[in-house]
């Protein structure tokens, strides 16, 4: 059994503060349900109070939390009480129409691409570092992207141009084609 509080208040402060937010989206995503998020969001912290892993950085850090909110989400997801409940479509508020049209087309494409869509366009990973954080190959990954690119632009009522290459630089590019730093 692991022992109570082994981080201190400030390494916890800074987690959540720095990190709070990537782990609620990050749980919204893959729960679609806020409440449940939230319950990710909780245990995920509760874990890292607990744990004694030592990172190494940052991204250490950063990458042990999304991992740690895809497992809690997964394993709730298969939960029996989750099975055996009837799911409330729970719609985010958005300033933009567009950005409400995008989260719903995102949340009907199958999980595995909405976590690399998540990662590469909302979070900034590139494909290397998003095939690390899933345990997949790079290629896996960019094979991955360009189905969920492909799936996303006709949902959204879109045409797909294959010969537009996936940036191999870290940079994200918008669903709307236009790229960010």
């Amino acid at each position: 059994m692991k022992s109570a509080n082994l981080r201190d208040e400030a390494f916890m402060e800074h987690a959540i503060s720095e990190y709070g937010d990537l782990v609620y989206r990050m749980a919204v995503l893959h729960t679609g349900s806020r409440e449940d998020a939230k319950d990710v969001f909780q245990e995920v912290f509760l874990n890292l109070l607990q744990t004694d892993t030592p990172f190494a950085s940052e991204e250490h850090l950063k990458a042990w939390l999304l991992r740690a909110v895809l497992h809690r989400s997964r394993d709730l997801l298969g939960s029996a009480y989750r099975r055996h409940r009837a799911d409330l479509r729970e719609d985010l508020p958005f300033s933009e129409p567009e950005d409400a049209e995008l989260w719903d087309a995102v949340q009907r494409l199958p999980q595995m691409y909405r976590d690399i869509i998540h990662l590469y366009y909302f979070e900034g990973y590139a494909t290397g570092e998003i095939a690390a954080l899933l345990g997949k190959k790079p290629a896996t990954v960019r094979t991955q992207m360009r189905r969920a690119r492909q799936a996303l632009k006709k949902l959204l009522g879109g045409t797909f141009d294959e010969t537009e290459p996936l940036p191999q630089d870290g940079r994200a590019v918008s669903c709307r084609g236009t790229a960010q730093k």
